[in-house]
């Protein structure tokens, strides 16, 4: 099965860990080579691309576990991220929409990155996404050990950032949080896209944990 994103579209990935919804997000921005299949982003195949090329175009991957360099300031770590020249051009106009989906990130704006609490780190991370000038974003589990306080602002900042009309491609192990903001599902079993769910087709929480976990998941929580 295939998988696409449409314009102005939030589209999720779900599946148990190790089942590869990381590797497939690593080899759309060809941080692994590709063995087979094809890559296209705005009509045009990228797979053969380098990561630094692609992000030139506009497909950005905002990787799990905050990535960041420790001894940089915020302020430090959103400038430089705007490196391409389309970045550059539009750096102070995705610097204060940054700061101000992020108020957290304004107030904290010298600090290094190393003092930065999990959910600021990770809203730090989705910024430097967006200061890359993204045509579309890529999150790889962006709740990842937050709390449900934090999940709920980062939930409010993601539908944000996709009313501005930026498609969004999305992995999450929360399936409340991921059902939440897209409009359409992929479920990935084994390394394979294994079934689409559109949002209209009304599936639960409960029926999607039970094909991957069988119909007693609900008693592990």
């Amino acid at each position: 099965m295939n998988l696409y994103v449409g314009a102005n579209e939030r589209v999720g990935l779900f599946g148990p860990n190790g089942h590869g919804k990381t590797t497939l997000l690593n080899t759309i921005s060809h941080v692994i080579k590709p063995r087979a299949g094809r890559v296209c982003f705005m009509g045009e195949a990228i797979d053969g691309l380098a990561p630094q090329k692609i992000v030139a175009r506009g497909l950005v991957h905002v990787p799990q576990a905050n990535r960041l360099f420790p001894d940089m300031q915020i302020m430090e770590t959103l400038e430089l991220s705007a490196f391409t020249p389309r970045a550059r051009a539009e750096m102070k106009a995705n610097l204060d929409y940054v700061l101000e989906l992020f108020p957290r990130l304004a107030e904290r704006r010298r600090q290094q990155c190393k003092t930065l609490s999990g959910g600021e780190r990770q809203m730090l991370s989705i910024g430097v996404g967006l200061m890359c000038a993204p045509r579309m974003l890529m999150l790889d589990e962006p709740t990842l050990g937050l709390s449900p306080k934090l999940k709920d602002e980062l939930a409010e900042a993601i539908a944000e950032i996709s009313s501005r009309g930026i498609p969004l491609l999305l992995v999450e192990q929360d399936i409340a949080f991921i059902l939440s903001l897209v409009d359409r599902m992929y479920l990935v079993d084994h390394g394979e896209i294994s079934r689409e769910i559109n949002r209209s087709a009304e599936v639960d929480h409960q029926e999607i944990m039970d094909m991957y976990f069988g119909s007693g998941a609900h008693d592990h929580g």
